[in-house]
């Protein structure tokens, strides 16, 4: 969601102001990269090559995709890492940009701003034709130069502009890539050529399959030397850790569940008799909050919503479980309500939705928004009015329409008056942002709404529980001072040890225990062998031992281990098979020791290393092409999947040569579509030092 959506949402009234004056403030300098931080001699929370980033700055970012990605649920720790990374990015390419003299311009960015692709277009599009009306926004920006609202201007630029900003001097950079992408023509003639082979062969196939895992052991000392074999395939750009963990629930049990039902079910008649449910369920206290409003059944969220719209009006239906609480539902209306409606409105402010500053005294805004109400009655023109006086950005270049919306997604009391007054009607309604001249224009498909109350308990833990499990983790870890007492105490409890692998100092997350930053951190402040205190994760008490250290570099053979296991066991499968069942040196020899016939696979691809029925074998595939050997057999191969001998029988080509424009096309799209390379590249011979975990 663009960030002009967002503020629109909320219905903010000065979002043509701020961004015309960002713009301006930009159009005064001589393009991007230019000008100092707002922010010197702070705590740096790392450093690229050599520049800084600063925590004040970071965490000014970090507050705004805060509020800008609320709604859609980023946590803040997914949104800590995606930041740097953010970052870093930008200060990279910014470098390399100024190497080149790359730099956005004032005109290159007016004309993103005012392009058919424009992200103004929403709000400057005209309700009519659905064209975007250009020349309305270059005078909105021309007509407003004046504005004292700095922290306003400050957000536009930082979540708006500053971002088409960098995003454009990437894209330069990407273009600049991406046209330096070459395929000559030798290559291309190879490349036809070589698709254009195809092959025919004899094979004999032993799979690695055929032995069994058990039989075959792997050392420690056989996962170092694969390791060592293929260092470059093994490397870490940064220190991993591993820890083995038992877990002490504190989940509610049944007794927890039981009083919460009991509690409940005592309140259902006082519930029933209620007169005033929002005070009632204040006062005992509702885990689901009392919405004064209607929802169709289509809207509603419960999943048991076709029995909650059977319940008598006055009635209370339960308790029944919903999620991880028990609830009671009380029907206290039904009417029929249109399932959407198209309104207009002119809203007249009275505080800032965004800082929630007074814009107007509230009789100001009343006197107004009156005012308006008898101008439209005599008359006037209200599209005239909406531009003249309306607070809200969201709909003011749309003459204040909001163009069927579903019920819920406005305030209550607009929300109610929009979907409970008959087209046409006419009136005030007061929101929390103000007062609000509406007007109803049209409503579809009625069908039965419903108010209904909800009384909602959630079943958590008693102090008795929770008690319990802390208890016995702290007991657990005062009786394990050594990796030994660890695991002895683990068995003689019947607790099962759990493992988290490849922890980064900069985790907020750990395998299996979801979010636990506490934890990674204890883990980077303590040797191998430690054994925590309980730490509180969830619902449950856990006990932590930091098992191993895997320093940046060449993976050791605990982190290895998982990963070539299966490979080294397959190589160590590959010898036994190569000296037991490929005895002799033709393919009839190796069917006879082997025991495995001798199969013919036709039209193999030098494009596609492919074996039909076997899967993904170059070196196999290699061999078929080999035109010294047609008619002999190879050596045994150690292939992917078990271990061959190929005799190849015929080596041709296919009837239809490939079209060397469509090819050198093709090959110049995959090197080109590899542009994010030249990203990894420049990131990776970066110098780039990381002190997230020193504040986070």
């Amino acid at each position: 969601m663009s960030v002009i959506q967002s503020i629109r949402d909320r219905g903010t009234w000065i979002i043509f102001t701020i961004i015309a004056v960002a713009l301006i403030a930009f159009i005064l300098q001589d393009g991007v990269g230019r000008g100092g931080s707002a922010f010197s001699n702070t705590t740096t929370i790392g450093e690229v090559n050599g520049q800084k980033l600063e925590r004040a700055a970071f965490e000014e970012k970090l507050a705004m995709q805060e509020k800008m990605y609320a709604s859609q649920g980023a946590q803040r720790d997914q949104l800590i890492g995606s930041l740097w990374n953010q970052e870093v990015d930008r200060l990279l390419i910014e470098a390399e940009c100024a190497k080149l003299g790359l730099q956005v311009t004032a005109k290159e960015l007016s004309d993103i701003l005012f392009s058919e692709n424009s992200p103004l277009k929403q709000e400057f599009t005209d309700p009519a034709t659905g064209l975007f009306k250009v020349e309305d926004a270059k005078k909105a920006f021309a007509q407003i130069k004046k504005s004292k609202n700095a922290d306003q201007i400050k957000m536009i630029n930082q979540v708006y502009i500053q971002p088409i900003l960098e995003q454009a001097i990437r894209n330069k950079y990407s273009v600049l890539l991406q046209k330096s992408a070459y395929v000559p023509k030798w290559m291309v003639e190879k490349q036809a050529a070589d698709n254009n082979q195809i092959a025919s062969a004899s094979v004999v196939f032993v799979p690695y399959a055929s032995i069994a895992d058990s039989t075959i052991k792997v050392t420690d000392n056989d996962i170092a030397a694969y390791v060592k074999a293929h260092a470059s395939a093994y490397k870490k750009e940064e220190e991993t850790r591993s820890i083995a963990y038992v877990s002490f629930s504190a989940v509610p049990s049944s007794a927890d569940s039981a009083t919460v039902l009991a509690e409940v079910s005592s309140k259902k008649q006082d519930f029933e008799t209620a007169t005033d449910n929002a005070s009632y369920l204040n006062r005992v206290g509702s885990d689901l909050p009392f919405y004064d409003g209607y929802f169709s059944k289509s809207r509603m969220q419960q999943v048991n919503k076709d029995t909650l719209v059977k319940i008598p009006t006055g009635t209370v239906y339960g308790p029944y479980v919903d999620g991880n609480a028990y609830v009671l539902a009380k029907m206290v209306g039904v009417k029929n309500w249109p399932d959407s409606a198209k309104v207009r409105h002119i809203l007249i402010g009275t505080v800032n939705p965004q800082t929630g500053q007074q814009i107007r005294p509230d009789s100001v805004a009343k006197k107004l928004a009156d005012s308006i109400k008898i101008a439209v009655a005599g008359g006037a023109d209200f599209n005239a009015l909406v531009q003249k006086y309306s607070d809200d950005g969201g709909s003011k270049a749309k003459g204040g329409v909001y163009d069927y919306f579903a019920q819920g997604q406005m305030v209550g009391s607009f929300n109610d008056f929009s979907f409970d007054k008959p087209t046409g009607t006419k009136d005030v309604v007061k929101s929390e942002f103000g007062y609000h001249y509406t007007e109803v224009l049209d409503q579809k498909n009625f069908a039965p709404a419903y108010k209904i109350a909800y009384l909602s308990k959630a079943i958590v833990a008693s102090g008795e529980t929770v008690t319990a499990a802390s208890t016995a983790a702290a007991s657990f870890v005062a009786s394990s001072k050594s990796q030994k007492d660890f695991e002895q105490n683990a068995l003689k409890n019947k607790l099962q040890i759990l493992n988290g692998v490849d922890i980064k100092n900069n985790d907020f997350t750990i395998t299996g225990l979801g979010k636990s930053r506490e934890t990674v951190r204890w883990v980077y402040d303590n040797k191998v062998g430690s054994i925590s205190e309980p730490t509180e994760i969830g619902d449950a008490y856990i006990v932590a031992m930091i098992t191993s250290i895997g320093e940046k570099g060449t993976m050791g053979v605990a982190e290895a281990k998982p990963l070539v296991e299966g490979l080294v066991r397959n190589e160590l499968k590959a010898k036994q098979i190569i000296a037991s069942k490929f005895k002799g040196s033709s393919l009839e020899d190796f069917v006879k020791s082997s025991g495995f016939p001798a199969q013919r696979v036709d039209s193999l691809s030098f494009a596609s290393p492919f074996v039909p029925g076997v899967g993904a074998e170059p070196k196999v595939v290699g061999a078929a092409f080999n035109k010294a050997l047609i008619g002999k057999s190879t050596p045994a191969i150690e292939g992917t999947s078990g271990v061959f001998a190929v005799k190849p029988e015929n080596i041709g080509a296919t009837a239809v040569m490939q079209d060397a424009a469509a090819l050198k096309a093709t090959l110049l799209q995959a090197v080109q579509s590899n542009v994010y390379r030249g990203f990894e590249a420049i990131k990776k011979s970066a110098k780039i030092t990381d002190n997230r975990s020193t504040f986070y």
